[in-house]
C-alpha cells in the first residue's frame, strides 16, 4: 500500500512531486535531488521501498510503489504489436498510479528516467523537467530481444513525450549530444557528483591499494581488474565493494580470485559509509568495456566518489572519464580496456606520480562535487516556477 494517498502537501511552499521507478533509499541520484529540492519545495516522492529521511530531507509525502509490481512489466502483445500508448497505460505500475495521483495536485513535477515521463505529463502540472539519466534508446543494446522490442518503445516515448517536457537534463555531454542529433531534444548536464566530504589525501602505500565499488554484473567484465593484478609486477592489493546483482557471475568472480590473497570481497557497504572504506585505497579503479553506447560514454557515481575519497584513478580509454582525468591530472587511462593494459598501467606509475594524482583529486574535491554540480536542477526547477 502507499504511504500516501497523494493528497499532496500542506505548507505554503509550491508543491513538487518527484517520480522514480527505482528504491529511493539506494538510487544514489535520487537522494541528490532530494537533498538539493526538499529544502525549497513541498515534495511527495513515489518510488519503491521507504521514504527516505534525515540527511537533509524532510518530504510531504510518499506514494510507495508496492514490491510485488515490477516496474518493466507490460502486456507483450501490445509492445510487439508496438500499440505503445496501450502497453504504457495497461502496465501494472501505471494502472497503479494513476488510481494514487491525483491530476492538479503538484505545481511541478520531476520525472526520472523516460519511463515515468508519459505519467509526469499528465499529472496537470505547471511544468516538467524529464531527468533522463542515461540515453535510453540504447540502454541494453547488447541484448538483441531488448534492441527488437524495447528499443522501439523507449524511442517512442522520448519522441512523443520527453519532447514535450518543459526541459531535461543527463549524466553526461556525449549523451546529451546525442539526444539532440536524434531527437532535437537539448537536455543540460547534471553529472553523477558526490557531496563533498572535508578530508585529506592519505599517503601512498606498500603495496599499492586498489578499490572498486559497484554493480557485479556480467557485462561490466570485473575479471579484467583480477586479471591485472595477477599479472601486475608490482605488488597491489585489490579491495571491491561489489552488490550482488547476479550472484552466479559474483561466485564466478571469487573463484576465480582464489589464488590471489591479495584480491578481498567485502560486503556492500551503506552509501554514508562507502567514502570511508575507498579513502584507505590509493587508486580508485574502473576500466569497462564499451559493450554499449551508454557504457561507451559513461561517468558513473563512483568517479566521483573515488574524487572525494582523494584517490588517484585509473580508467580505460572511455571519453568521459578520460577527458576528466586528462583536465584535472587525476590518473592515468589505459591503452585499451584489457587486463594487460591495466597491469601495464599499473606498473608504470612511481609513488610519486600516484601522490601527485590524489593530490589533484584533494584540489579540484569541491568543483567536481554535488554541490556544485547539481545546481542545474535547481535552476531547472525554478525556471518553471514562474
Amino acid at each position: 500500500m502507499s504511504e500516501s494517498t497523494g493528497s499532496g502537501p500542506s505548507d505554503d511552499r509550491r508543491s513538487l512531486l518527484i517520480i522514480t521507478f527505482s528504491p529511493l533509499k539506494s538510487d544514489a541520484r535520487l537522494l541528490r535531488q532530494l537533498r538539493l529540492l526538499s529544502p525549497r519545495y513541498a515534495v511527495t516522492t513515489v518510488g519503491y521501498g521507504e521514504a527516505p529521511d534525515g540527511d537533509g530531507i524532510e518530504l510531504a509525502g510518499h506514494v510507495r510503489i508496492p514490491d510485488s509490481i515490477v516496474a518493466w512489466h507490460k502486456d507483450r502483445k501490445q509492445v510487439i504489436a508496438r500499440r505503445y500508448q496501450r502497453a504504457y497505460d495497461t502496465a501494472p505500475v501505471i494502472k497503479f498510479l494513476r488510481a494514487e495521483l491525483t491530476p492538479g495536485t503538484w505545481d511541478l513535477v520531476l520525472a526520472n528516467d523516460v519511463e515515468t515521463v508519459p505519467l509526469a505529463m499528465t499529472m496537470g502540472a505547471q511544468g516538467v523537467h524529464a531527468d533522463l539519466h542515461e540515453y535510453a534508446p540504447r540502454q541494453n543494446e547488447e541484448s538483441w530481444r531488448w534492441r527488437l522490442f524495447i528499443a522501439p518503445f523507449n524511442r517512442w516515448i522520448v519522441q512523443r513525450w520527453v519532447s514535450k517536457a518543459d526541459s531535461t537534463s543527463t549524466v553526461g555531454a556525449e549523451l546529451a549530444r546525442e539526444y539532440e542529433r536524434e531527437f532535437g531534444i537539448k537536455p543540460d548536464v547534471v553529472v553523477n557528483a558526490a557531496p563533498y566530504v572535508d578530508r585529506e589525501p592519505t599517503p601512498v602505500g606498500d603495496p599499492l591499494r586498489l578499490v572498486h565499488s559497484g554493480l557485479a554484473r556480467r557485462n561490466r567484465s570485473l575479471d579484467v581488474m583480477i586479471d591485472a593484478v595477477r599479472l601486475a609486477k608490482r605488488e597491489t592489493t585489490l579491495d571491491l565493494y561489489l552488490m550482488p546483482n547476479d550472484p552466479t557471475y559474483l561466485a564466478e568472480l571469487k573463484a576465480s580470485a582464489q589464488d590471489l590473497p591479495q584480491v578481498s570481497f567485502h560486503e556492500p557497504v551503506a552509501p554514508h559509509e562507502l567514502g570511508d572504506r575507498l579513502a584507505q585505497a590509493d587508486l580508485g579503479i574502473f576500466v569497462l568495456p564499451p559493450l554499449t553506447f551508454n557504457y561507451r560514454f559513461t561517468l558513473p557515481n563512483k568517479f566521483f566518489d573515488f574524487v572525494q575519497a582523494r584517490l588517484g584513478i585509473i580508467v580505460g580509454p572511455s571519453p568521459e572519464m578520460a577527458g576528466l582525468i586528462e583536465l584535472h591530472g587525476l590518473g592515468a587511462v589505459t591503452e585499451d580496456f584489457t587486463a594487460q593494459s591495466l597491469a601495464a598501467a599499473l606498473d608504470g606509475l612511481s609513488d610519486e606520480q600516484v601522490a601527485g594524482f590524489k593530490a589533484a583529486s584533494h584540489a579540484v574535491a569541491h568543483e567536481l562535487s554535488a554541490e556544485e554540480q547539481i545546481q542545474g536542477w535547481a535552476k531547472a526547477i525554478d525556471a518553471l516556477d514562474v
